[in-house]
């Protein structure tokens, strides 16, 4: 890959919010997987505002946000240097692990 090839993969990968670069959410996401996803995610940066506002420990609250970004491809290997097979992988094994947070008679911590 040449550096022209990376100036034109840019705005798929990347966000730039502020100056900061952010990366952006796996495209080849299912639509239905997405909206799983990304309902984790405000539950989970929500808790955290709760908790911390409480003065109780956000800890996990934020494995929650860090599993949904996960899942999302914005954290962990960069989604373009994944096979397809590895994709759908991480994003299943992200909502497996999110699911059970939900389960009531697991504790959050």
């Amino acid at each position: 890959m040449t550096d022209d090839d990376d100036v034109g993969d840019d705005a798929d990968r990347w966000l730039v919010v502020d100056g900061r670069r952010w990366r952006r959410q796996d495209p080849s996401l299912p639509a239905d997987v997405a909206a799983r996803l990304l309902s984790h995610l405000g539950r989970g940066r929500s808790g955290v505002g709760a908790a911390t506002r409480a003065g109780d420990d956000p800890a996990p609250w934020r494995r929650r946000v860090d599993l949904a970004k996960h899942g999302l491809g914005e954290r962990g290997v960069p989604w373009w240097e994944q096979s397809p097979d590895d994709r759908q992988a991480r994003w299943t094994a992200a909502l497996d692990e999110l699911d059970l947070l939900d389960d009531p008679d697991r504790p959050l911590a």
